[in-house]
């Protein structure tokens, strides 16, 4: 099934202007080549051009489709094996009629993710730079995409080669050493072998010291907007979204349920959630929105926590500031345009060193600082820095965590004194581990888990 000839729609179902359906294998041509009437067969176009004409049903000889084909002959394709794409009208008929003609024809419907696992299994890009398609296609910021694009032009998978070679060099000094003493190799002393295994994990752990940034950019931060009703949850909502998605009055408890909504700030994506206002009620409905903003706050990445400049701390207020300041929180003090009660003092000191921001959402004031604020607080060393290789990916990172931890039991090896042999065994499994990142030593059925995650036609 690797081999056969597969094809599927590689645009978004619904109304459009054009719809593609690409077809990859030995017979993607041939196939073609059955349906497609133009000024030549298809066979004898050069490779990478496009060509006008009419889909034709060869069983009824009648017109399909009015299309242009795109040839690409192996191996300078995306998949290195012949690829054509279909360019047709967009719309659910017409697309999936041409998808239909090609299978009756010959083709086989592709499996979700099968294009970009031929061009993993052919050798064109490795595992890392595979699972990079699938960050570049959910991406919610520019910083994100270019995150994913570094990673599918193979930044991460260099680092990696070089790591895993350095680590193979390693070893086969150890391996010669021990299994031919006789020829005058170069002696791996502990010395030079806790050079090499430090070197390694450094590196590893820069890639490390990037994760945290590196998944907030591909996952999103769960940002969780808490405080006591009335205080301006929901405007903050909508002047970080910018627009009216939350209902905002000056009626208590308005926010009965909780709100999401993704948002880009300073290129950081943003999970926003409003949650109704933490309060004691007899409201049947708003208890059950309090319930479940308490357990958001369990869940989050970074608290907004809103309080009222023009009313005095309460009980509720000092209660969330303490509940909050146990994880990344910046404190928000709204209201500004209005008379000052509240003893900021005071909040200062419950704050505990969190930041504490001042806005007037009614008049649009604060809100820079404060989304300038947010990217500090989680790139604090410059989210604009461009060559930085971000680890972004959950499985990288948890594979990086393991090949350090096998590195550190090689070195604590060698400064015990153990035999060179004993700590080739823990740099095997280093080597071992990272291969995984780029499938080198991965096994099948991970990666088949993998690329069924991908949408169908990619």
């Amino acid at each position: 099934m690797e081999y056969d000839t597969i094809a599927a729609i590689s645009t978004p179902m619904g109304e459009g202007a054009i719809a593609i359906v690409r077809l990859s294998g030995e017979e993607a041509i041939a196939i073609t080549d059955k349906i497609f009437k133009g000024k030549q067969p298809l066979s004898d176009v050069n490779s990478h051009t496009i060509h006008y004409g009419h889909l034709i049903d060869p069983k009824t000889s009648r017109m399909i489709e009015e299309v242009m084909v795109s040839v690409m002959r192996a191996p300078r394709t995306f998949t290195r094996e012949d690829v054509v794409e279909i360019n047709c009208h967009g719309g659910l008929v017409s697309v999936n009629r041409v998808l239909e003609l090609a299978l009756t024809n010959g083709a086989r419907l592709a499996e979700p993710g099968e294009f970009t696992k031929r061009a993993f299994l052919n050798g064109r890009i490795d595992l890392s730079q595979a699972e990079a398609v699938i960050d570049l296609i959910r991406s919610k910021t520019d910083r994100a995409m270019t995150v994913a694009l570094n990673q599918m032009e193979g930044r991460l998978s260099n680092l990696i080669h070089s790591l895993r070679q350095t680590l193979i060099e390693t070893i086969a000094h150890v391996e010669v050493n021990i299994d031919y003493p006789e020829y005058d190799a170069e002696e791996m002393t502990h010395q030079l072998l806790h050079e090499k295994t430090m070197h390694v994990r450094n590196e590893i752990d820069k890639l490390i010291s990037t994760s945290k940034q590196g998944k907030i950019l591909r996952e999103g931060l769960s940002t969780v907007i808490i405080g006591r009703p009335n205080v301006g949850k929901s405007s903050l909502l909508n002047s970080l979204v910018q627009e009216n998605k939350a209902i905002v009055t000056n009626i208590p408890g308005t926010t009965r349920d909780v709100l999401e909504e993704y948002v880009n700030v300073r290129g950081v994506p943003l999970r926003l959630v409003d949650t109704a206002g933490i309060r004691e009620t007899e409201d049947i409905v708003e208890k059950m929105g309090v319930e479940r903003s308490r357990e958001m706050l369990k869940k989050a990445d970074l608290i907004l926590l809103v309080l009222n400049n023009g009313e005095t701390l309460t009980d509720e207020d000092e209660e969330l500031i303490r509940a909050a300041k146990q994880l990344d929180t910046i404190i928000i003090v709204n209201k500004t345009d209005l008379e000052q009660k509240i003893d900021m003092d005071k909040v200062i000191s419950l704050a505990g060193g969190s930041p504490i921001i001042s806005t007037s959402l009614l008049l649009e004031e604060g809100v820079d600082q404060l989304e300038e604020a947010i990217a500090n607080l989680f790139f604090n060393v410059g989210i604009e820095q461009q060559d930085i290789t971000y680890v972004s990916n959950s499985r990288h990172i948890a594979l990086l965590n393991q090949a350090r931890s096998a590195i550190d039991e090689a070195i604590a090896a060698i400064e015990a004194g153990l035999p060179i042999d004993m700590v080739q065994i823990d740099m095997t499994r280093a080597w071992e581990l990272l291969g995984e990142i780029i499938g080198d030593t991965v096994s099948e059925s991970l990666i088949n888990q993998l690329f069924s995650q991908f949408c169908l036609g990619k």
